[in-house]
C-alpha cells in the first residue's frame, strides 16, 4: 500500500522497525511496519478520495468525526526513535479502572485524573480540585498513562 501511494505521489510514511528474527540456520534483520495496517499520508482534503481508492487501503483512522491528524513532530520523533533502536513493540494503552492518567485537551488540560470506568471511547475519571471531586466522560484519545513509580 505505502508503494502505490508513493507512486501516485502521495507523501507517505510507513515507520519500519527492524527486527530480529530466527531462521533454523541463522538469525536475520528484516524491517516490518511498526503499526500493522497502518500508513501515514500527508495531503490535502480534495486528495482523500485518490488514498480511499488506492488498492489495500480500507479507510483513515477517525477522531471526532475526521481523518485524524498526527503532528509532522510526532511522526518525527517515530522516525528518529527508529533509528536509534531495533526490535521495537507498538502496544496500544489499556486504559483500567483506577489508572492515573493526565487530560491533554479541553478545560482540565494538564489535570490529573483517576479513571472509574472505560466504555467504548469513553472514559469515566474522577478529577480531584478544589477540594471537591469531579466526575467526567473523556474521550480515551484525550487521556495520557501516567507512569508508576
Amino acid at each position: 500500500m505505502y508503494q502505490l501511494l508513493n507512486e501516485k505521489q502521495i507523501e507517505s510514511y510507513c515507520p519500519l522497525n527492524k527486527v530480529t528474527r530466527k531462521w533454523s540456520d541463522r538469525m536475520k534483520t528484516v524491517e516490518e511496519p511498526l503499526f500493522k495496517s497502518y500508513v501515514f499520508v500527508c495531503i490535502h482534503d480534495e486528495l482523500q478520495n485518490q488514498v480511499r481508492m488506492t488498492q489495500g487501503v480500507m479507510n483513515f483512522v477517525y477522531w471526532q468525526g475526521k481523518p485524524a491528524i498526527v503532528k509532522d513532530k510526532e511522526i518525527e520523533v517515530i522516525r528518529k526513535f527508529l533509528n536509534e533502536y531495533n526490535n521495537v513493540v507498538a502496544q496500544p494503552i489499556s486504559l483500567q479502572p483506577n489508572n492515573k492518567v493526565k487530560i491533554q485537551q479541553g478545560i482540565f488540560m494538564d489535570k490529573e485524573a483517576t479513571i472509574l470506568k472505560v466504555q467504548g471511547n469513553k472514559v469515566q475519571v474522577v478529577i480531584d480540585s478544589i477540594g471537591y471531586s469531579l466526575t467526567a466522560f473523556v474521550d480515551k484519545s484525550n487521556l495520557a498513562m501516567i507512569e508508576k513509580l
